[in-house]
């Protein structure tokens, strides 16, 4: 038995009722269990009961044991004053209450069939804890859990993003800027790109908006990409470019490096740099953009750019290839949709409160591809599938910040489960 199971039998009130007295053989009649708390205080507040013929409205305490109330520090807190029954698993202080506060001990009145379910659930070792038993949940309990789930996950991302818009003079340009270079840059180069971007303001990228290659000596130079002697005529010219923009800026080394290995040509970093400084080039307060942009098609106009020509012929610098053009695929469109717009478009409405900004963001998802990954793949195998990237976004939300700690009581689909285990029919 744990406290977090305690409560959730408590809340669903999943133990028998029938002739409930408190260990001072008082007869308990509950009303309503109250509201789970989960700041500061009791564990459940507006709780009503009747013990005898007196009814009572307050709050709920729940622990283990009845002497947890004094190891928990209850005792004399003035948060725990207005507590109407502390709710137990065992009582091991018969007859001597702390906080003098009515006693029901649960131990001899939840089903064990209830506590065996739970337990299987926490010992499963498969992809999920509930990977046996998922396929039977119903549509409408998925669809709704869904839903939140992505709320969380845009809720969460956006709480990053506020921090940057916080830490960053309030400009909703520049955080976009770092995190669409951060997208740009994938897993491997992720943090490299984003230090790149925060060492190039977009007010000093606006003032060479117009010369692309000016755009690209910026990024590839601060990227470290522009070190060494070049026979390339091109290269030679952007080495130039980037010596007397550094020195005009006095733009601040970037210490973290690029990297190559292990990854697609059309993912060089090289390459991705380039379509970035061609977007940048061609549509530069792209953040604003997005905010009055009411269709996803119309901003994936914007992302259908393609690197200036030497790239025809280049992955690397001073390395010719065969012709290849190299625009900007739909699958890196719908990365940056799910990864950039939305998060910071959701942020955005949450900092203004402007729900329409909100429900764009949830929108454009839903309008996206579903993300395949390993975990979507896990899903599918246990016949959950992904319809949008609404719904990959839900079940990574669900994966690693439910599965994995296997917070099954906070879970819908797992209440789902437990529910159907104490009503089978």
């Amino acid at each position: 038995m744990n406290e977090r199971l305690l409560q959730y039998i408590w809340q669903f009130q999943y133990f028998n009722k029938h002739q409930l007295q408190t260990t001072d053989q008082e007869t308990l009649t509950i009303f309503f269990p109250g509201l789970l708390n989960t700041h500061q205080g009791p564990d459940f507040s507006q709780a009503k009961i009747q013990i005898g013929n007196t009814t009572w409205v307050g709050s709920v305490e729940v622990h283990i044991k009845t002497s947890d109330w004094l190891k928990h520090g209850h005792d004399g807190d003035l948060h725990y004053d207005q507590v109407i029954l502390h709710v137990v698993w065992q009582d091991d202080r018969p007859g001597n209450k702390p906080g003098n506060h009515p006693v029901l001990a649960l131990c001899n009145l939840v089903p064990k069939v209830l506590l065996s379910r739970y337990e299987q659930l926490l010992q499963q070792k498969g992809f999920i804890p509930c990977e046996n038993s998922i396929a039977g949940v119903k549509d409408i309990v998925w669809q709704g859990w869904k839903e939140r789930l992505l709320v969380e996950r845009l809720s969460r991302k956006a709480a990053m993003v506020l921090e940057h818009f916080d830490n960053n003079r309030h400009s909703w340009e520049d955080v976009f800027w770092w995190q669409l270079a951060a997208n740009f840059g994938l897993k491997v180069n992720r943090d490299a790109f984003e230090a790149v971007a925060r060492s190039l303001p977009v007010q000093l990228l606006a003032r060479h908006r117009n010369q692309v290659q000016q755009l690209e000596a910026l990024l590839l130079g601060q990227a470290g990409l522009l070190a060494g002697e070049s026979e390339d005529q091109y290269v030679v010219l952007l080495q130039k470019e980037y010596s007397f923009l550094q020195k005009k800026y006095r733009l601040p080394v970037v210490h973290s490096p690029v990297y190559f290995l292990r990854m697609r040509p059309a993912n060089f970093p090289t390459i991705r740099l380039a379509q970035l400084a061609m977007l940048v080039h061609q549509s530069l307060h792209l953040f604003s953009i997005i905010v009055e942009t009411k269709d996803l098609a119309t901003i994936a106009r914007l992302f259908a750019i393609k690197p200036n020509d030497y790239w025809l012929y280049h992955y690397r610098l001073n390395q010719p290839t065969a012709y290849r053009e190299k625009q900007l695929g739909a699958t890196m469109f719908d990365s940056i949709v799910i990864n950039t717009i939305c998060p910071v478009l959701f942020a955005y409405g949450l900092y203004h409160q402007q729900e329409p900004v909100k429900n764009k963001a949830v929108n454009w998802l839903l309008a996206t591809r579903a993300e395949q990954n390993g975990i979507t793949d896990d899903f599918k195998q246990i016949g959950i599938r992904c319809k949008h990237a609404g719904d990959s976004q839900a079940l990574l939300e669900l994966k690693t910040r439910y599965c994995r700690e296997k917070r099954c009581l906070d879970c819908a689909v797992g209440n789902s489960i437990l529910k159907t285990t104490m009503n089978p029919k």
